[in-house]
């Protein structure tokens, strides 16, 4: 099975304080459905159209493991808190095996 991947692109970020609220939420609700952080952080470079903007990458057993992560009381709960505070663009994704 094809290991998930949920990726998360920072377009704008207007209220830090509901973005930490979120992350002290949301990290752990990742973690209990068996997320693993490999990457967190504003780019480092951009090609061709990229843009500089937080980008976090998670990793999952499964896609379905994201998905359920995603959709866990637990997470819902942290984009209560987040709110309107910033403008994503979230994907999940089938590794390649």
């Amino acid at each position: 099975m094809a290991k998930g991947y949920w990726i998360t692109f920072y377009r704008s970020i207007s209220d830090p304080v509901a973005l930490a609220a979120y992350g002290k939420l949301a990290g752990p609700a990742v973690v209990a459905h068996g997320g693993r952080f490999l990457a967190r952080g504003e780019a480092t470079k951009v090609y061709e159209q990229g843009i500089v903007q937080r980008t976090t990458v998670t990793e999952f057993d499964s896609v379905e493991d994201a998905i359920a992560a995603h959709s866990s009381p637990a997470y819902q709960e942290a984009l209560r808190a987040l709110g309107g505070g910033c403008e994503r663009d979230v994907r999940i994704v089938a590794g390649v095996d």
